[in-house]
């Protein structure tokens, strides 16, 4: 049976949400100023351009290394990015919603700054040196392996629904750096290293099958936004 050729990561545009994170990271302060909830965070003005270079670097590619199919996370800033980049192709696939690939879940640590959680839950704090980055989970939300369980089950799905085929996925910078770790059979140790690295938005990350197997072609690549001043 064939497998999928071609997958691509893209982690979606800038959210008002990233804005308004770095922006009270910045002011010392404990918790984000916004009232959505994280499904609902729409893109910023920027966030919506470079959704559009992605689209443009993907309109340049030859028709037949173009994705043939476009998963997305359910929420508001992933599907925004994924319509705005598909906007730019003559002839797009449709984009189809799958909620494994939605952000990861913080629970009651959500719109909490690191100072936030440090101030407000100090053991937790604690309890997160103990375990580790890994295997922790806040209270109410997921731990990264808690988000790597559901992400073998989806990969697995896509790679038995589209045999021969290059599947695009927009989604979230945790979804990125998981999806290594699976596809590239990472260690605990190897995952965390390539978490220090920021996935950015719009960024496009890419595995191509060789010797029957993924391998990674590019990671995190921004040329596009470059091109395009928005960097």
């Amino acid at each position: 049976m064939r497998s999928l050729e071609w997958l691509g990561m893209a982690r979606h545009g800038e959210s008002t949400g990233n804005v308004a994170a770095h922006d009270a990271a910045a002011r010392g302060l404990d918790a984000v100023d916004m009232t959505l909830r994280d499904a609902d965070v729409p893109l910023s003005q920027l966030g919506r351009e470079q959704a559009i270079a992605l689209g443009r670097r993907l309109a340049e590619l030859a028709p037949d290394e173009r994705p043939t199919a476009v998963v997305c996370s359910p929420y508001l800033r992933a599907r925004d990015t994924a319509r705005l980049a598909l906007e730019q192709l003559a002839d797009p696939p449709p984009i189809v919603l799958d909620e494994r690939f939605r952000d990861r879940e913080l629970g009651d640590f959500y719109l909490l700054t690191q100072r936030g959680v440090q101030a407000r839950h100090p053991e937790e704090a604690e309890r997160k040196r103990r375990l580790g980055k890994f295997y922790y989970r806040p209270p109410a939300g997921e731990s990264w392996a808690d988000v790597a369980l559901r992400l073998r089950s989806v990969l697995g799905d896509l790679d038995r629904e589209h045999p021969g085929g290059r599947v695009l996925v927009v989604a979230h910078d945790a979804i990125v750096v998981l999806t290594r770790y699976i596809v590239e059979r990472l260690s605990e140790e190897e995952l965390l290293d390539v978490e220090r690295t920021v996935v950015a938005n719009a960024s496009l990350t890419v595995w191509a099958r060789e010797d029957d197997e993924l391998r990674l072609v590019t990671f995190n690549d921004t040329s596009h936004l470059k091109d395009a001043g928005l960097l």
